[in-house]
């Protein structure tokens, strides 16, 4: 089977989703390849021809493989300013290269004001001229060597972010094209949140053969007429861990978990989608991972779960990886402990990603959040002690909060600013199948009958444009968050974040 992860989204990293399905298959005795399109994409569109016109742009093509082999290596980790020039040479390249076909094209993001990734009938539009997308003469040739070099019984896409959306219509479209009878199923984390609203009419019948909400071994399994044999089967990264991705070594993804353990956050998707729980006995979590460091010798682990477990926190205490490690975790007791945050951070934990969203404890408690003020006061402190870098994402617009509120938050993240390593600031979106919106007034957000997220008329009058003024002329020009933000990596944020842990910021 041919597995393929779509262009657009950052390249940095190994795409874990296919990674997952190609260990199911094997361990089931099936032959697969893996496609990274997205990194061979861009790096042929990095390659491109490009008429310099400005001075920015000849200095950022003529340094593009110097930038591109030092984002690559440690060394310029360890000097933020360079690497953020680095950073902005390369994106321009690819950026300069987007308007040429008139896209809002960067190495995190794909944008084409003629396609919406929310309209079912532009998406259909890409999938009948494939010709028109820029990853075209890439693909155009790829797709069949691929084909008939490997002869797959049918095809798998991931589609993740609405940033995939248009080039994996359009690479669909191609393969329907050289092969009408080639199975075409689509899976991934955009078409889940698809499916799982109430309101879903599939606009794609007739065109992908197969959709699969959620983990998709086992669906795969069934449409490929094989017996699942109820085994484990840890992801299999084939020659992933040799592509050139853009990290100072490769960075191993892993899931120990899907959905989340607490999953009573008012207005999270995964509780919206209704996404169950599941999770990896801590020991075979464990013992996966020093089976796949010794395969792909990472730079450092990124764990992708919603929230890791503490049982698997102490499972990595007690046996350590050998290899570096982050992901995102709920503020807990355990995490208010400075001796364990200390072992945590010796069995190689070199930052931790919280959503602790408000510091206003009326807001938490209306969310439903599960935590104190207290508690996260402690845990930063515990952390900042441990030696373990924090990654804090603030989520402001929520119907309990207004600028009162949000003001508090702002006091706290002051309070708590040497605790703070990196900072994510986002306004909330109402998902369109969240059930506390039927209390209140509800209006379109984006325009297309594929949205995930609708407006509301704001409880206390705190509506988009108020948030983004504070935000921009309150929040982020205070003298104490200023240095904050201007630490996260651009375009790579958290996933460049931890290679600049006790770097000179």
């Amino acid at each position: 089977m041919l597995l393929i992860y779509p262009p657009l989204a950052k390249p940095c990293e190994a795409p874990a989703g296919i990674a997952q399905l190609a260990g199911t298959l094997r361990g089931h005795g099936l032959d697969c390849t893996l496609l990274d399109a997205n990194l061979e994409g861009q790096l042929f569109l990095l390659g491109r021809h490009l008429p310099a016109d400005d001075t920015w742009t000849r200095r950022a093509k003529r340094s593009l493989d110097n930038n591109l082999k030092q984002l690559r290596a440690p060394e310029i980790y360890t000097h933020p300013a360079r690497y953020q020039r680095a950073v902005a040479d390369v994106n321009r390249v690819l950026e300069q290269v987007g308007l040429t076909q008139q896209l809002a094209l960067n190495l995190a993001n794909y944008q084409d004001p003629a396609i919406s990734p929310l309209k079912s009938e532009d998406l259909l539009r890409s999938a009948c001229h494939p010709e028109d997308n820029i990853f075209y003469p890439w693909f155009a040739e790829r797709l069949p060597q691929l084909l008939e070099t490997t002869h797959p019984p049918m095809v798998g896409l991931s589609l993740n972010y609405l940033s995939q959306a248009p080039t994996t219509l359009a690479m669909i479209g191609f393969l329907k094209r050289i092969a009408p009878g080639l199975p075409i199923v689509v899976g991934g984390g955009l078409i889940t949140s698809w499916l799982r609203n109430p309101a879903w009419s599939n606009p794609f019948a007739g065109l992908i053969d197969h959709l699969v909400a959620g983990p998709g071994e086992e669906a795969l399994l069934k449409l490929l007429g094989v017996q699942d044999n109820g085994q484990h089967h840890p992801p299999y990264f084939q020659k992933l861990h040799h592509l050139e991705y853009l990290a100072p070594g490769f960075i191993l993804p892993y899931a120990a978990s899907s959905g989340c353990y607490w999953n009573r956050c008012s207005f999270c998707p995964e509780k919206a989608e209704e996404n169950p729980y599941a999770c990896l006995p801590a020991e075979k979590v464990v013992s996966d991972l020093a089976i796949l460091c010794q395969e792909t010798r990472p730079a450092i682990i990124h764990f992708l779960d919603n929230a890791i477990a503490p049982s698997l926190m102490r499972q990595l205490i007690a046996t350590p990886l050998g290899a570096p490690w982050y992901g995102f975790a709920r503020v807990s007791r355990k995490l208010c402990d400075p001796q364990f945050c200390r072992e945590l951070r010796q069995s190689g934990c070199l930052m931790l990603k919280l959503g602790i969203e408000s510091g206003d404890q009326s807001v938490l408690d209306g969310m439903d959040k599960g935590i104190d003020l207290g508690m996260v006061a402690q845990t930063l402190t515990a952390l900042q002690q441990a030696g373990i870098a924090t990654y804090i994402y603030l989520l402001f617009g929520t119907p309990q909060e207004g600028l009162t509120q949000a003001r508090k938050t702002l006091d706290f993240v002051v309070a708590h600013q040497e605790a703070i390593t990196f900072l994510n600031l986002a306004v909330f979106n109402m998902p369109v199948c969240s059930p506390e919106a039927d209390s209140l007034p509800i209006q379109n957000f984006y325009e297309g009958d594929l949205s995930l997220y609708c407006d509301f008329v704001h409880p206390q009058g705190w509506d988009r444009k108020a948030i983004r003024t504070f935000l921009d002329k309150e929040f982020k020009r205070h003298p104490a968050i200023i240095p904050i933000l201007q630490r996260d990596p651009p375009i790579f944020t958290s996933n460049h974040a931890p290679f600049f842990v006790g770097t000179k910021q």
